[in-house]
């Protein structure tokens, strides 16, 4: 199975793109990475109750491992072991969240809490 992120269309005219994408080379079945299923999931419940959403959605906007999967296969980043992604992306998320706290602001706390488990539940930072 290869790991890609590609676009998934919703409704014939929603694209959410780079959603990772696990691909048989053998049959060439492809299925959404189980790590990402439920954000997907409830994105597209989203999509369904509201009106006027974009044509276009960048699912790593909203999930840390799309993210981080994005990030790690920029060439620019290519030279950089993905602990180091990792590592620098928890540091920014905590530095967000140190902000939203001193704003008392608890809808972007609680984004960031759950942006960072959805880092920490999949990822184990080895040194």
């Amino acid at each position: 199975m290869t790991l890609q992120l590609r676009t998934v269309i919703y409704s014939g005219s929603i694209e959410i793109v780079n959603v990772p994408i696990l691909t048989c080379q053998t049959c060439y079945r492809s299925v959404v990475h189980d790590a990402v299923k439920g954000d997907l999931t409830s994105l597209i419940e989203q999509i369904s109750r509201e009106e006027g959403m974009s044509s276009e959605i960048r699912f790593d906007e909203r999930n840390e491992l799309a993210f981080l999967l994005m990030k790690a296969s920029d060439k620019e980043l290519f030279h950089e072991p993905l602990p180091d992604i990792v590592e620098e992306r928890i540091n920014e998320l905590l530095d967000i969240m140190l902000l939203a706290q001193s704003l008392q602001n608890q809808e972007w706390i609680e984004e960031t809490r759950n942006r960072l488990k959805q880092i920490t539940d999949h990822y184990m930072i080895r040194r």
